[in-house]
């Protein structure tokens, strides 16, 4: 997966709780093998109407947001089911960063080993971010090996992520590099005939 040491980029406020992962990407596009093309079904029921017109009435259709690739949202981001293909939905339109109160454990597991970047941040700074980008383009530079975020006031905000996943987030390391890693021990352990010296 792509490392992720520093990003800068404008934001999408989604101002809502409890957004699940049929939300986020519903069951009956869950047919593809591949982990690419979900993007176009990212909030599909929510930005499209039943003939597949875009709603006027949902903020992400707004052009303002189409470049934005920091999400901002409310308390459990995530939960439902454990599908997979919502973090791949998110990645494949373009999102690299979500910024909530809180998220889903599935989810938030699911959503690192994909190489998005999940940030736990105080309530209040979220409501303050998404006022402002609600009333234009906004953005912010996230620094993940400092564990910081600028805004574009030059306000400094700092967060707590766990050293196990930044590393993997820094090296850009998904669970098959973390097992190639272990290769001169796998082929030690062959080699003695699966035998634990």
């Amino acid at each position: 997966m792509e490392a992720i040491r520093n990003h800068t980029g404008f934001i999408y406020p989604l101002n809502r709780d409890n957004v699940d992962t049929d939300q986020i990407i519903p069951k009956q596009f869950l047919k593809r093998i591949e982990r690419t093309g979900f993007g176009q079904f990212l909030f599909y029921n929510w930005r499209f109407d039943e003939k597949g017109n875009k709603r006027k009435d949902f903020s992400l259709n707004d052009p303002k947001y189409s470049r934005a690739t920091i999400l901002l949202t409310g308390h459990n981001f995530g939960c439902g089911s454990s599908r997979e293909h919502a973090p791949w939905a998110l990645l494949d339109y373009g999102f690299k960063v979500i910024i909530a109160p809180s998220f889903a454990d599935i989810f938030y597991n699911n959503s690192l080993k994909n190489g998005i970047l999940l940030i736990e941040m105080d309530e209040r700074q979220i409501r303050s971010w998404m006022e402002k980008a609600e009333r234009s383009q906004y953005h912010l530079q996230i620094d993940l090996e400092k564990q910081q975020i600028r805004d574009e006031e030059n306000n400094i905000v700092r967060f707590n992520f766990p050293e196990e996943h930044k590393e993997k987030l820094l090296n850009g390391w998904d669970e098959i590099d973390l097992t190639l890693k272990l290769n001169d021990k796998i082929a030690a352990f062959e080699k003695a005939g699966g035998i634990i010296a």
